[in-house]
């Protein structure tokens, strides 16, 4: 590991945040975790990277304006900095987040509309299908329309062996991490129109086939496969279908789910360092504008460094 932080120091001629200087803070957390209850640093929302290894207040110009997202899991994590970012884009979202995280999911709001968005709030469990049609159902009658589906929330719980991994989470891993792809993607694209964007959240662990991790990475595997599909139907129709594929990155899943071990190597990317929030909200704005008008079925590779050919 000490190899590869150096690589990414002499690359990069800098030691920051950043760079191969944001060391992951051990800690335990419990499930549903809270962005609040997290020892420092800070996941970074609004902050990108500068060629120097510092970083500064991420640059928007406009590419969102008067567009309206549901983003799923949007209280913290990649979704928060999601929301903050398209606010800051131009454009409104409605997110959705288990009622444990009303904490977090307020202070998101409060980022929101501080960056000159609206944020409305939907706290509700997605696992089950009536509350995905309830979810679309209010965002069409408080924001009017959907532009923008972002398919964000997930869980995951390390499990070493398929011998240990029990039924239970099996089943509740897809019933978090894909039953509510289809499900919300379904009702939301009946208010969709030409130019309107589905962005879907997957993982580098789809790619690498993590064995710790095997129900997550599964469901990661089917959401790749769940854009390309979806892709080839809603192509005719001008609407986009895209998927992000994050290696590590410093949010509260980190904590609440993954051993002090398995924290500890969170740094072990080519790049030397876990992803921030920021850095791959940047890809689902990227996704959702005009920018990528071309790109559709795809998936974009956020992950440290790590080459996948997929």
């Amino acid at each position: 590991m000490d190899s590869v932080k150096n690589a990414a120091k002499a690359a990069t001629g800098q030691d920051s945040q950043f760079t191969s200087g944001h060391q992951v803070p051990i800690q335990d957390m419990s499930q549903p975790s809270q962005q609040s209850d997290m020892k420092g640093p800070d996941p970074v929302n609004t902050e990108v990277p500068t060629e120097d290894g510092g970083y500064q207040t991420y640059r928007a110009a406009g590419k969102l304006k008067g567009k309206k997202a549901i983003i799923t899991g949007g209280d913290s994590g990649i979704g928060r900095a999601i929301a903050i970012l398209y606010a800051m884009e131009g454009a409104d979202s409605m997110i959705a987040y288990l009622p444990d995280e009303q904490k977090d999911a307020e202070e998101t709001k409060e980022e929101v509309e501080k960056h000159g968005g609206k944020c409305y709030l939907f706290p509700t469990d997605l696992t089950k299908r009536e509350n995905c049609a309830e979810l679309v159902k209010k965002a069409v009658s408080e924001m009017g329309t959907i532009n923008i589906l972002v398919n964000n929330a997930a869980y995951q719980n390390m499990i070493s062996s398929i011998s240990e991994l029990s039924e239970e989470q099996w089943l509740k891993a897809f019933d978090t991490n894909i039953h509510p792809y289809f499900y919300l993607s379904k009702y939301a694209l009946e208010h969709m129109k030409s130019g309107d964007t589905v962005c879907n959240c997957a993982s580098v662990n789809a790619y690498i086939g993590r064995p710790d991790l095997l129900d997550y990475t599964s469901t990661k595997g089917a959401i790749v496969s769940f854009t390309r599909g979806l892709h080839n139907q809603q192509i005719a129709h001008g609407i986009r279908v895209n998927a992000v594929c994050p290696g590590p990155v410093w949010t509260p899943l980190i904590p609440s789910t993954m051993t002090k071990e398995a924290q500890d190597q969170l740094s072990a990317t080519p790049m030397g360092r876990p992803a921030q929030p920021s850095e791959i909200a940047t890809c689902f704005v990227f996704l959702a504008s005009q920018d990528s008008s071309m790109i559709s079925g795809q998936s974009l590779h956020p992950n440290g460094g790590v080459v996948v050919n997929g």
